[in-house]
């Protein structure tokens, strides 16, 4: 028994260079990229099939993102939100430790320890510290950017026995 006709996705010069920024895209994560070629393949004129196949995925997917852009354009390819708690630290309060992380010092000390971020922003230690995990460049501010990790230390561990003589020779 033969599918329904499907209905042909038509796209603006909006959409399509939208669609075609988040396939070249570095920074896109691979999942938006993967619906962003799937719509663009389907705006083709490929079939289901043809597209799964074109872009290594299965036609469930393709026919997933396909409808879902047909019903809600470019807002519907995108990640809803997840569940859980939401974010309490805001990027304005991240993007402020991150700039006084690299642009001050805390009065008389070389560099700020998470206590004094802390004490200086109103946040809590455990939240300084995350945020400077998440930011290489926060995370230590006092080392140059190309500084290289020290050298391993070249003492080895003699083998000679540490208590000499008094033994039965055994």
């Amino acid at each position: 028994m033969p599918s329904p006709k499907v209905a042909p996705v038509v796209l603006s010069e909006e959409e399509r260079s939208v669609l075609t920024g988040w396939v070249r895209r570095r920074k896109t994560s691979q999942a938006l990229a993967l619906r962003a070629r799937i719509v663009l393949l389907c705006a083709e004129g490929g079939t289901i099939a043809r597209v799964a196949e074109q872009a290594g995925t299965s036609r469930n997917t393709v026919s997933k993102w396909r409808s879902r852009f047909l019903s809600d354009r470019l807002e519907g390819l995108t990640d809803e939100p997840r569940p859980g708690r939401p974010r309490v630290i805001s990027d304005e309060q991240v993007e402020r430790v991150v700039t006084a992380t690299l642009e001050e010092t805390p009065g008389a000390d070389t560099h700020w320890s998470t206590r004094s971020m802390a004490a200086a922003t109103g946040m809590s230690q455990s939240a300084i510290s995350r945020i400077w995990r998440a930011s290489p460049a926060a995370s230590a501010p006092h080392r140059p950017p190309n500084a290289k990790p020290a050298a391993p230390s070249t003492r080895t561990r003699s083998r000679k026995p540490l208590v000499r003589g008094g033994g039965s020779g055994i």
